[in-house]
């Protein structure tokens, strides 16, 4: 069984900094690849950033240039370095294995 746990998430001022992170009990964690998503009130669970195996990566249009996706496989850990954050950037991010998913971080972003 996969456990991914989130961490890092909190309420920051607009054009503020956060780190989250996502420690996964995986066996097999460097073979997979690792994404994070994000879900605001009342709206659907969109993908955020991904990562590959091999280290590729792929962002959402609304964060490209400002969120960056990393991975630390000696670690069994993924990262989103969020800058620049918006009010539009308020939701729980969540960490995402295959079909695992982790309990969610919350991400406030004050104007």
């Amino acid at each position: 069984q996969v456990q991914l746990v989130e961490s890092g998430g909190g309420l920051v001022q607009a054009g503020g900094s956060l780190r989250l992170s996502c420690a996964a009990s995986a066996r097999f964690f460097r073979f997979n690849a690792m994404g994070w998503y994000r879900q605001a009130p009342g709206k659907q669970r969109d993908l955020v950033a991904r990562i590959t195996s091999g280290g590729s990566t792929n962002y959402a249009d609304s964060v490209k240039g400002r969120f960056t996706i990393s991975r630390d496989n000696a670690k069994n850990t993924v990262y989103l370095q969020m800058n620049s954050l918006k009010p539009d950037d308020t939701a729980v991010y969540y960490c995402n294995m295959m079909t695992f998913w982790g309990q969610g971080t919350q991400v406030t972003v004050s104007s």
